[in-house]
């Protein structure tokens, strides 16, 4: 197939670097609250001033200006805290510096298709793999005044990037922006003003190695008890020695619990941080520690057992169990989950799902599981699918970050590597091979079904394509084992045998004209001609 792109080799993904628990500060006293409140809004102040800081440097920041911030925030605070802000801002100032490289990419995608689009003539009709041109000449004079709009927008952004300017806000741009919308978003001005505070105080500290339970900033003792360095200007507020205040309320984590207790009496490196959910009034400690490379399985030895498929959509995973050798075992199974709402709850569907997909993989026993490699960064701009708002609000809508992200984690736990595979045609191509043969009067076959068969099987080495069925005895081919792949056109396994003109003798060709003994000619010459022997005409010589 001519117009069939390149495909990407299937590999392993790695294993994650980081591991996170978090347990809620249950039952605090008003006390405590207040010693909280007090930190978190001093050192918060602190976070901000080295932000704007950081933010001014730009791309002349070095060593020198890294020290000469850490000073002076040192002797506002500690040194172990005025480390953990001047790393905060720099992950921040980073992580706003590569949305600006994803935001100049959208916007560059988007002049090339209006680019392309406005080329051509009014009415063109597009094709899969490109978009047509625009159906009216009022829509091309707009979308012409679109195209100068985000070239302008583009130069601005590459100004930016290229000086080193980062737009970042303390809190989040999302709930700045709710403040002008109150009466959409259920919130009074004081309930907004209690979550914007709460979202720019500062109540974290990093871990560190050989210190007593990992981090002297914030420390968790064994049995839950949580004491917190206090800043040089808050020490009057201290109620244990060394300036150190100690909470009434302990944690206790639930989950890796056992190894959070291992690293912390080997006083290894453990960082901590102390949120305050607005919504539910409650507090919440994350205690999280790196983890060393994990030596991810070879291909071989996680095919090993077969995989387990998965064609990720917008409502729900379709996954197909196959064994080692691709061949489809059972019936489809889905996992459905709903991203309508809030963000937790959009984040604990994708987890459920997961979990029950993790929990059907175990029990099957499969060595792995077989997703796609899905980067919608390209697809969702507005320029190439034009008035396809549904489609374009459905890519956007599937979860491919936090997928792979929380996928790779959890499978990690239950022993289960990742494979991701390219995605290119396996909708289409699953459809094509996999769907009717697999369909019973008992077994329903989607195309989401199908597509699961497809990357199951891509992830395992197979071609997504069936192979033909053999011959039965006495054909001119006997039973003989055929490794061919069928062809696009080919029938179904049950299917009739396509018939090829001529004789079924291995000494005639199939091409050869076909003659009939009963078959009477209609006359006489041409009786003669068929009974007679005629001999050839050549050169006698003596």
């Amino acid at each position: 197939m001519g117009g069939v792109r390149e495909l990407a080799s299937p590999f392993v993904v790695s294993g994650p670097s980081g591991v996170a628990v978090r347990d809620r500060l249950k039952h605090p006293t008003a006390e405590d609250e207040r010693v909280l409140r007090a930190v978190g809004a001093y050192q918060g102040s602190l976070a901000l001033r080295d932000l704007k800081a950081r933010c001014a440097d730009g791309l002349d920041h070095g060593a020198e200006s890294w020290a000469v911030r850490k000073r002076g925030l040192t002797g506002l605070s500690s040194s172990r805290i005025a480390g953990a802000i001047t790393k905060a801002s720099h992950d921040q100032w980073a992580l706003a510096r590569r949305g600006l490289a994803a935001h100049i990419r959208s916007i560059e995608t988007g002049i090339r298709v209006l680019r392309h689009r406005l080329s051509l003539q009014v009415g063109t009709r597009g094709t899969k793999r490109a978009p047509g041109g625009y159906r009216s000449r009022g829509e091309w004079f707009q979308k012409s005044r679109r195209l100068k709009a985000l070239e302008d927008r583009l130069a601005a952004a590459v100004a930016d990037w290229r000086s080193g300017r980062v737009r970042v806000v303390r809190g989040g741009r999302r709930l700045l922006n709710i403040r002008h919308h109150l009466a959409e978003a259920g919130l009074s001005e004081g309930e907004w003003r209690q979550r914007w505070e709460a979202e720019r105080w500062f109540l974290a500290a990093d871990g560190e190695s050989g210190k007593r339970y990992g981090n002297e900033t914030i420390r968790v003792t064994p049995e839950g008890q949580v004491s917190i360095k206090l800043p040089a200007p808050l020490a009057h507020l201290a109620n244990s020695a060394h300036g150190r205040y100690t909470l009434t309320c302990t944690v206790g984590f639930a989950h890796r619990g056992a190894e959070w207790a291992d690293r912390i009496e080997a006083n290894r490196a453990v960082a901590c941080r102390i949120h305050y959910d607005t919504g539910r009034g409650r507090w919440y400690l994350t205690a999280s520690w790196q983890r060393p490379v994990v030596q991810t399985l070879s291909l071989e030895a996680a095919r090993a057992g077969g995989v387990i498929g998965v064609d990720t959509n917008a409502g729900h995973f379709a996954a197909y169990r196959l064994d080692p050798h691709g061949n489809p075992v059972g019936n489809p199974r889905r996992f459905g989950y709903d991203l309508s709402g809030t963000a937790a709850h959009r984040d604990a569907q994708v987890r459920h799902a997961l979990t029950r997909l993790l929990h059907w993989a175990r029990r099957t026993g499969v060595t792995a599981i077989a997703i796609e490699d899905l980067d919608f960064g390209a697809e969702k701009t507005r320029e190439k699918h034009g008035r396809r708002k549904r489609f374009r609000q459905l890519i956007s809508g599937m979860p491919t970050g936090k997928l792979k992200a929380r996928l790779v984690s959890m499978a990690a736990e239950q022993d289960l590597a990742i494979i991701a595979v390219d995605p290119a045609y396996t909708s289409r191509w699953g459809g094509q091979h996999w769907q009717k043969p697999l369909t019973t009067p008992h077994r329903k076959m989607s195309r989401h079904d199908a597509a699961g068969i497809a990357i199951g099987r891509r992830a395992l080495g197979h071609p997504i394509r069936r192979r033909t069925t053999p011959p039965s005895h006495d054909r001119s081919d006997r039973v003989r084992h055929r490794t061919v792949q069928a062809a696009p056109g080919a029938p179904g396994r049950e299917g009739p045998r396509p018939r090829i003109p001529g004789p079924r003798t291995r000494s005639v060709p199939p091409d050869a004209a076909r003659t009939r003994a009963t078959r009477t000619p209609n006359t006489v010459r041409s009786v003669r001609s068929a009974r007679a022997w005629v001999q050839d005409s050549f050169l006698l010589t003596e």
